[in-house]
């Protein structure tokens, strides 16, 4: 082991043990940044994709942002914008886990924290849900200050609540695939498509505006096989580009289930910008997508 790594480990250990959340938000990012990136965070002058997400962590702090990550208050803000009939049906909200009433709940659901991105409990089978582990993932959650992890600021006054939605499937794939579309100022430049989440290893296929497969990886491996492109692409990147509109970048969520879409959340920092972008060129690429300098004035 290099010294160099007996040092990013005892870092990392330090951050999980919520040894180092004293630290101002500024010198967290660029102690973190070298950590796990190992190259220096340029703030002054931020070329990568993954550099001016920790720079708009800092510096765009638009108050709607809480609104767009809170997972609940996320849909009205949504449904104001794109309809309603792209939102899926909500089946509760509350406080803690000992306010659910189980037995109002379908048979079938989806609960999840208002918050983060952990607190996730999927249930197919009422009869067979363990309450125990249920109860432990999402008490766990709402504890955990999701701002503190990786100074994402819009988490910052998010309320911690839990979720409960329709639990969604498409019947054909029997799984929901995800279409995440990055947008930069309102203008749709890539597209991953994400399957085989919670079936196997997850598989993350990128794509450009105008869907040809891209040599990139970030966050998970190529499918063995290319994923196909909906007929409904067309609708999503609509919307998409409906609800980024005047932001320097956000990743827009949506699922297509039975013939609809859906849409599933918006993401200020994808990888919280201390995910590799694979080939090195890729993150300077998206980089040059993000205009910073209007934010500056």
């Amino acid at each position: 082991m290099t010294a160099q790594t007996l040092i990013d480990k005892i870092i990392i250990k330090l951050k999980y043990h919520h040894l180092l959340d004293w630290m101002p938000d500024k010198q967290y990012l660029e102690l973190m940044y070298w950590t796990l990136m190992h190259r220096k965070l340029d703030l002054q002058n931020p070329q990568s994709f993954n550099e001016k997400l920790q720079w708009l962590k800092l510096y765009d702090r638009n108050p709607d942002y809480t609104h767009m990550v809170d997972k609940y208050e996320a849909k009205k803000y949504v449904a104001d914008r794109i309809g309603e009939r792209y939102i899926i049906p909500t089946l509760g909200v509350w406080d803690s886990f000992d306010e659910i009433d189980f037995e109002a709940l379908p048979n079938q659901f989806v609960l999840k924290c208002t918050h983060d991105s952990g607190g996730l409990v999927i249930c197919k089978d009422k009869s067979k849900l363990d309450l125990r582990c249920a109860r432990e993932k999402l008490e766990k959650s709402l504890k955990t200050d999701y701002y503190l992890n990786w100074r994402e600021w819009p988490y910052k006054n998010v309320k911690p609540r839990i979720i409960a939605e329709k639990y969604m499937e498409d019947n054909k794939d029997k799984e929901l695939r995800d279409y995440k579309i990055y947008c930069f100022n309102g203008k749709m430049k890539m597209l991953l498509v994400v399957q085989d989440r919670g079936i196997k290893a997850t598989k993350g296929d990128y794509f450009d505006e105008y869907y040809h497969h891209l040599d990139l990886t970030w966050g998970f491996p190529h499918a063995e096989q290319v994923p196909d492109i909906p007929d409904s692409i067309h609708i999503m990147r609509e919307l998409a580009e409906i609800l980024s509109k005047g932001l320097p970048e956000v990743r827009v969520d949506f699922y297509y289930a039975n013939g609809k879409v859906y849409f599933g959340e918006m993401t200020f920092f994808d990888g919280s910008g201390f995910e590799k972008i694979e080939p090195y060129d890729w993150d300077l690429k998206l980089g040059s997508w993000v205009d910073i300098e209007s934010l500056r004035k």
